[in-house]
């Protein structure tokens, strides 16, 4: 199997715990991964980057126009990204805009929408979900960078079996928040289910 997946978003929104988890269900499945994270200034909402390679390959990095997942917790950081989408890649996005420092100080329009609808325009599939609701009985938009990758588990991008991918998530995540990281999971693939898939 060769799968090429990247994470993007902004610091802060727990990429590299979900490159993590993917890395162990690739090992767990008895693949070959590797795995490579861009993180700037990640602590100050600086953008984070994590590619994840599954299959045999000679550099960690994703190369462009290769990655057949995109999962993108920020909308903007899906647009700076895209170039390294396959052109029959498939986008998983946040529809919540993270505004910048510098928008917020000069006062300018920071808005998700224009940009859902330039990767709209430009990707054959793309599936948005909303952290607000999502993780409404979660009691944190924290634990949405598990509901995206339960998102992508149920709409069979992963490439990897499902129990694997779950059984991760009860090992590698500390045992305190477990059930809630569980849950999260949960909640993304019945969201994909119910309403995203149909």
């Amino acid at each position: 199997m060769n799968k090429d997946i990247l994470l993007c978003g902004v610091g802060g929104q727990g990429i590299v715990l979900v490159s993590k988890l993917l890395a162990a269900s690739a090992m767990a499945a008895g693949e070959t991964v590797h795995s490579a994270e861009t993180i700037g200034m990640a602590q100050r909402g600086g953008s984070v980057t994590s590619h994840i390679r599954i299959g045999e390959s000679y550099s960690p990095l994703i190369p462009s126009g290769c990655a057949s997942l995109m999962l993108a917790f920020e909308p903007a950081e899906a647009v700076r990204n895209l170039p390294l989408l396959h052109k029959d890649g498939t986008v998983i996005v946040s529809s919540a805009a993270v505004m910048p420092v510098t928008a917020s100080l000069t006062g300018g329009s920071y808005q998700a929408e224009p940009m859902l609808d330039f990767l709209r325009a430009r990707v054959k599939k793309v599936i948005t979900a909303d952290p607000e609701s999502l993780c409404a009985s979660l009691g944190s938009v924290k634990y949405f960078n598990v509901v995206m990758l339960g998102v992508a588990l149920a709409a069979g991008e992963i490439g990897l079996p499902k129990d694997i991918v779950r059984q991760s998530v009860e090992n590698r995540v500390p045992e305190k928040f477990r059930e809630v990281n569980k849950k999260a999971l949960m909640i993304g693939e019945e969201y994909y289910k119910n309403i995203a898939g149909k």
